[in-house]
């Protein structure tokens, strides 16, 4: 059967993920490429396109949909993306649908995991949310009336970049004090050297040459009490931030996705908990704090595929 799948593709700052996906969001195919492999975005077209032809599944994809770094849905550029070595603006639409022939959709990434949570996720049910990508950076898909929010220029949800702390950590946005260089993966693990702690000089943190968040997690379950407070640290910034963003939109229900949410549910509770203490009094206890159910499949690859079938 050909022109049965849409090429769904993941651009991420760490890694580029993309599969084939029906239209009822399964996954028969599914592969990544470290995207810093790639010097140039034709690189990654090309390293895709090579994959695919080599399992002779070209000829089965109907469309491409990506979800990228400020991808703008408007022109099909990534424009200016602080998380990616390619630099300015990049037509990867253009590229992709050039190379293979069919037509390709960008969208920001976090915008594509929007889609694909109220497509085959935790919010089928929702007409109001906003998704929370918590990866080498932090992106947000806001949901509005069944809705995704793009604003007039196509950049509208770029809640990472929202200053937390005046004057805070330098961001590769230019800018100091966005939410990302806090509450994301590479964020928690900057909290290492920046936080301050009676029990950090103790803590087996210092002694990795290349830790992760996932060591931070890690310790915390173990009981080390620098890493507990980085992780409350994390929930409490995050938390603050997303009862300041209900005044926005009054979403139904915060969606966290990526890396530092798929530690559990203790963590979404840490979020939701300091959410609720920062939170405006009429919006008090009306707002959900869920962790995506898309992660052993990857909701920005579906959201990103299901462009194609919009």
């Amino acid at each position: 059967m050909n022109k049965e799948y849409a090429l769904g593709i993941d651009i991420g700052g760490t890694n580029s993920v993309f599969g084939l996906v029906d239209k009822n969001g399964e996954v028969v195919f599914e592969d990544s490429i470290a995207t810093a492999s790639c010097e140039e975005a034709i690189n990654l077209v090309d390293a895709i396109y090579s994959v695919l032809e080599q399992k002779n599944l070209l000829n089965k994809i109907q469309g491409i949909g990506i979800g990228a770094p400020n991808g703008n849905f408007h022109s099909g550029s990534i424009e200016f993306a602080p998380n990616l070595s390619w630099k300015g603006k990049i037509p990867l639409a253009k590229l992709f649908s050039e190379k293979f022939k069919v037509p390709a959709t960008l969208t920001n990434d976090a915008n594509a995991a929007a889609l694909g949570e109220k497509k085959y996720g935790v919010a089928k049910s929702l007409s109001h949310f906003i998704t929370i990508t918590l990866g080498t950076g932090l992106g947000s898909g806001i949901i509005i009336d069944n809705q995704l929010l793009y604003g007039h220029d196509g950049f509208a949800g770029e809640l990472g970049h929202i200053r937390v702390i005046p004057n805070g950590r330098s961001c590769g946005c230019g800018r100091k004090g966005c939410l990302e260089t806090y509450a994301s993966a590479t964020g928690i693990v900057r909290s290492i050297n920046e936080l301050e702690s009676n029990n950090k000089h103790d803590s087996p943190l210092l002694k990795l040459t290349q830790p992760q968040a996932t060591d931070i997690f890690n310790l915390a379950k173990q009981g080390d009490l620098f890493a507990q407070e980085i992780v409350n640290f994390t929930a409490k910034t995050l938390g603050e931030s997303l009862a300041d963003f209900t005044c926005f939109s009054s979403p139904e229900a915060y969606v966290l996705f990526g890396g530092i949410a798929q530690n559990g549910e203790e963590f979404t509770k840490k979020v939701k908990q300091y959410m609720e203490n920062a939170m405006l009094i009429i919006y008090q206890n009306k707002v959900k704090v869920l962790t995506s159910e898309l992660h052993h499949k990857n909701a920005a690859v579906l959201g990103a595929s299901s462009l194609v079938w919009k």
